[in-house]
């Protein structure tokens, strides 16, 4: 048995749903990087890549052409965003990046980049139908996970926002796809979102009062 054959094997059922070992281990692995992105970790962007590569196996198991080619993006930006990390050039006190909020010419690019993305993306998709079989979603979620990790890597808040926006979305798809454990894993996701939406709000405020403070003296 091939290691591709394994990671597409059955771990378990629950509820009539089959979970796979791929979706399983990728998204596990997802959340620790969540996680980690949550505590500016630079190890946030290693977790995102290998949990990128063992979620290509989850979507060519399930004929998703458009989410084996979100999986190969995570891939390459993961790459790009440890590197943006790694240069520390804009890190804190404590040794972890620095982090705040977009500028609204930032907020303006991403909005607009995402806006005409999905157009793009789920015009291919609709036109070449095998690379996805629900085209609009699909792209949506495709240009959006392209969004939150361009805003993670330039450690912006509004990064939270994009993966709150792709996690309403991703939820019902992922299960509609048959990957039951995606859909579960979406919705802690969901969670840890908020709650690192939170902790990066308050240390952009904590770290905006120094600078005050010495522009006053």
């Amino acid at each position: 048995m091939s290691a591709f054959d394994w990671l597409n094997g059955q771990a378990f059922e629950v509820l009539g749903q089959r979970v796979i070992w791929s979706d399983m281990i990728g998204n596990t692995v997802g959340l620790v990087a969540l996680a980690l992105g949550w505590r500016r970790s630079i190890w946030t962007w290693p977790a995102q890549f290998l949990s990128g590569v063992i979620l290509v196996a989850a979507y060519a198991s399930a004929q998703l052409s458009g989410g084996v080619g979100k999986q190969l993006l995570v891939i390459g930006v993961a790459v790009w965003g440890w590197r943006q990390w790694h240069r520390g050039r804009q890190r804190a006190q404590d040794g972890s990046i620095a982090i705040r909020f977009a500028t609204w010419r930032e907020r303006a690019l991403l909005l607009a980049g995402t806006a005409v993305g999905t157009l793009a993306v789920g015009g291919l998709f609709t036109a070449v139908p095998e690379l996805s079989w629900n085209p609009w979603p699909d792209a949506y979620i495709f240009v959006g996970t392209l969004a939150a990790m361009i805003a993670q890597a330039r450690g912006l808040v509004e990064f939270w926002f994009a993966w709150l926006l792709v996690d309403i979305v991703g939820v019902p798809l992922a299960f509609d796809s048959g990957l039951a454990f995606s859909g579960l894993v979406y919705v802690v996701y969901l969670a840890l979102v908020l709650w690192g939406m939170r902790d990066w709000w308050l240390r952009s405020r904590t770290s905006v009062k120094p600078a005050l403070e010495g522009v006053a003296a």
